[in-house]
């Protein structure tokens, strides 16, 4: 339960600047109750590696394939419909007051499932987009995951030294992982053999996730695993 003196400015915030459904336009949240259960939930069972349906719970063909660095990606939604719109409202139009409900929604999927992990990890921005957007959306998610959680946040460990296009824009998964292909690094040896959490918006081919698990891999990282808002199919 809020203190009193916490509650009190809430409501005062909520009188100035009452919220609104980003979904049906209701007012009294961001996501309604209504709009929440009627996010397109990832059904069971699923890829043990990249997370996305597979109906015999087995790695998918394309994981077989590339099997990669990550241990393993687990989101609760698809990205379309409310979630895809809250995740562009954060990311694009500064709706930083989304962080709150979208990590709560994130915790309540990451206590139910178990992902191993003891250190959160944002997925970092490079510095030119960070001057261009003011925030980075994955470390403001991974700071309210840590809160709910009691997880450490290691934000200032891994970073991104290159500028690449975003990864919606690419065409193809050939194309995504030459995207991200030795765009990151890790400062220090902090989280050698530590358990690790990569914290992220959305995974489309899950190149970003898996090249910034080869980098703390190669720093000493025991594990890492994906925890990300919505898969992009």
């Amino acid at each position: 339960m809020l203190p009193p003196l916490t509650r009190l400015k809430k409501v005062a915030l909520d009188l100035l600047f009452p919220q609104w459904c980003i979904g049906c336009g209701r007012e009294g949240d961001y996501i309604c109750g209504s709009c929440r259960q009627a996010l397109s939930v990832i059904p069971l069972p699923i890829c043990p590696g990249c997370g996305r349906p597979q109906s015999q719970g087995k790695l998918c063909p394309e994981c077989v394939d590339w099997p990669g660095d990550i241990d393993g990606i687990r989101s609760p939604f698809f990205f379309d419909g409310v979630i895809r719109q809250a995740i562009h409202e954060l990311k694009y139009r500064n709706l930083r007051t989304l962080v709150v409900p979208l990590a709560e929604i994130l915790y309540d999927y990451f206590k139910k499932n178990q992902i191993p992990g003891e250190v959160l990890v944002p997925v970092p921005l490079h510095r030119k987009r960070f001057r261009e957007r003011g925030y980075n959306q994955s470390a403001l998610l991974a700071r309210e995951l840590g809160r709910l959680s009691g997880l450490p946040v290691a934000e200032d460990c891994l970073v991104r030294h290159s500028y690449a296009l975003p990864q919606a824009r690419s065409t193809s998964v050939g194309e995504r992982r030459e995207n991200v292909a030795a765009a990151f690094a890790c400062r220090d040896g902090q989280l050698q053999g530590r358990e690790v959490i990569l914290v992220d918006d959305v995974s489309t081919s899950g190149a970003t996730l898996n090249a910034c698990a080869g980098v703390l891999k190669s720093a000493g990282a025991r594990a890492v695993w994906g925890l990300v808002l919505a898969l992009e199919l």
